[in-house]
């Protein structure tokens, strides 16, 4: 694999960049789908996907910057080098919950309604952004020798990071040998997205969709940190700092799945 897409003189197109259009598209795709017959056309489909795109990667970049700010005050210009990888993806839900809550108040919409249609596409877009960090090198496993392992190549950032760390010398021609953990999740996404898709069209209350989620995939993303290789920030009980934002997600997961239905879904002039 190789981060670099296409290359022309100094211009590159960088992977990441890539599969962050395919997973937008693929959103955009699905909920077009899904708004067919409910009041969400194309156009209202695109307007969502623009604001939660803005707000969705400059939260999961602001996210990033503060994760590993030492890096990044040394050359803070690299701070705007999005299309060469750094996202978070909890800083992104974050980012794109605010702008979700302020379109629905705009649009004079039931914001659960509104969340349980656009989550369905976010473990769809979540796969791509996975692959994407495969193909990039980033968010890389730990080191591992099984059938699954592959090796990155020279100057990858698992590369450097196992330089850095003195497992490898400058001569060696790629990584250590690593699980694929970018590619674990991105499948454990799509059979998120399959189960999210399958329960949404049978038109569930309000907040189930999102209570699922939250429930799901937090689940994953907590057991997949185990199998991370680059540098995690530990917090309370040596847990990293998406595992206490997960367990804090599958909480309020539980506390939506079991409101009443009452408070999840009040009189509105938009069913989803």
């Amino acid at each position: 694999m190789h981060s670099v897409f296409l290359k022309i003189g100094d211009f590159q197109i960088f992977w990441f960049g890539v599969m962050m259009a395919m997973a937008f598209l693929a959103a955009l795709t699905n909920w077009t789908y899904l708004g067919k017959g409910r009041g969400r056309d194309f156009n209202y489909c695109s307007d969502l996907m623009f604001w939660m795109m803005v707000a969705g990667v400059v939260g999961a970049r602001m996210a990033y910057v503060v994760a590993d700010w030492r890096t990044f005050i040394e050359r803070p210009v690299t701070m705007l080098y999005v299309h060469r990888g750094g996202l978070i993806y909890y800083g992104g839900f974050i980012g794109a919950g605010i702008a979700l809550y302020l379109f629905s108040k705009f649009r004079h919409e039931k914001f659960m309604s509104v969340v349980d249609f656009v989550i369905t596409s976010v473990p769809l877009g979540h796969v791509f952004g996975r692959i994407g960090c495969f193909l990039n090198g980033c968010c890389y496993g730990r080191e591992y020798n099984g059938i699954l392992s592959v090796h990155f190549p020279k100057e990858s950032i698992p590369w450097d990071g196992h330089l850095y760390a003195g497992k490898i010398t400058a001569g060696a021609k790629c990584s250590l040998a690593v699980h694929p953990v970018q590619l674990y999740e991105a499948f454990f996404n799509l059979l998120v997205y399959v189960v999210l898709l399958l329960i949404y069209r049978k038109r569930p209350v309000d907040g189930k969709i999102t209570a699922l989620y939250l429930m799901m995939y937090p689940v994953g993303r907590f057991l997949f940190e185990y199998l991370r290789g680059d540098e995690r920030v530990r917090w309370l009980a040596g847990f990293s700092v998406a595992q206490i934002f997960s367990l804090c997600l599958i909480v309020l997961g539980l506390v939506i799945w079991f409101l009443p239905s009452r408070v999840t879904n009040p009189d509105s002039t938009v069913r989803s």
